[in-house]
């Protein structure tokens, strides 16, 4: 039985002070742009959040054919003395794009690309920004160089001729936690960890958005493939801290505050409560997805697919738990 649940899964599959931030007027939501599938177009588009700050919102769902795989929400800065980019995306195709739309949005060279985490839509359009620097965390570089091609085959199988031209080049410099003014912006580069090894936030300080990464997802389901349930409690803990005011998470709404915190906070409480009391009980993997879940978390993006991959990830380190400490 644990073999037929885990082949169904792999089908589904296919530092710490506060900031002192200005307030700045957050432009309503818009609906991030439907892609265009018969002729591979993203139609992506840049809303400005900040001055000089945009971002470029994807879907909030999960990897298809229908969305080219853009579940990403990505951004760029114009500071006056070039082009920061965060995150390039999930394919070559998208990089491309995203370049183009940044050419058309400011006549601003791009001089380096940030990658916040390991993930492939963060890096894997990279090939668009072959003569910049690109810049990750040495843990962040490491991850993608181990897992790079592992994540290449996935994408191919899910996300079909979006992929097409798709390889991985890997960020060639190191990200360096700090403050560097560039041209007339003040960018500040966190580390903290927990939905990854190691997980990036950059701040822009005078516009007062951050760049949250995966850390945070907001009215969407998270993704676990590399979390650490108490380190990530510890970094929402720790972003809440920090007094920031507008927030840019990879996955999801892109919304003005924090509330964004306080619910993925609260889905991986629930996540933490409900394995615990599961493996407690000896339930297996089958048992515990057919658990009741609340209807908030219901609701969220990609619930029907992320939910499993959670259960998947993490259920079976607390049945592990459990066999070595006993109930």
């Amino acid at each position: 039985m644990m073999r037929r649940l885990l082949a169904a899964v792999l089908l589904v599959l296919a530092a710490a002070l506060p900031v002192a931030l200005s307030s700045v007027s957050w432009p309503a939501q818009a609906a991030p742009a439907v892609a265009d599938a018969a002729h591979f177009d993203y139609r992506l588009a840049a809303r400005e959040v900040g001055p000089g700050v945009y971002v470029i919102e994807g879907a909030n769902a999960d990897f298809s054919l229908g969305n080219g795989c853009n579940i990403i929400n990505t951004g760029f800065i114009v500071t006056g003395a070039g082009v920061i980019v965060v995150n390039t995306g999930p394919t070559k195709r998208y990089g491309e794009q995203q370049r183009a739309l940044i050419a058309r949005t400011t006549k601003e060279p791009v001089i380096r690309v940030v990658h916040l985490d390991l993930h492939p839509d963060y890096f894997l359009g990279n090939q668009a920004y072959a003569d910049v620097p690109r810049a990750a965390t040495p843990a962040t570089r490491a991850g993608m160089a181990r897992e790079g091609a592992a994540y290449e085959d996935n994408l191919y199988r899910l996300c079909g001729d979006w992929m097409l031209g798709t390889a991985r080049l890997l960020p060639d410099t190191d990200a360096v936690p700090g403050v560097e003014r560039i041209g007339s912006h003040e960018i500040e580069l966190r580390e903290l960890r927990g939905h990854t090894a190691s997980d990036l936030v950059l701040i822009d300080r005078g516009s007062g958005v951050a760049f949250v990464g995966g850390l945070v997802f907001s009215r969407r389901i998270p993704t676990t493939p590399h979390a650490e349930m108490a380190n990530w409690l510890a970094s929402l803990q720790t972003l809440e801290g920090w007094n920031l005011h507008f927030l840019v998470p990879s996955h999801g709404d892109v919304v003005e505050g924090v509330a964004a915190i306080a619910g993925t906070r609260r889905y991986l409480r629930w996540l933490d409560q409900a394995f615990s009391a599961a493996a407690a009980r000896g339930l297996e993997m089958n048992e515990v997805l057919r658990l009741p879940v609340p209807a908030e978390f219901r609701t969220w993006g990609a619930f029907d697919t992320e939910y499993i991959r959670n259960v998947a990830h993490l259920y079976p380190r607390y049945e592990q738990t459990v066999l070595q400490h006993g109930r």
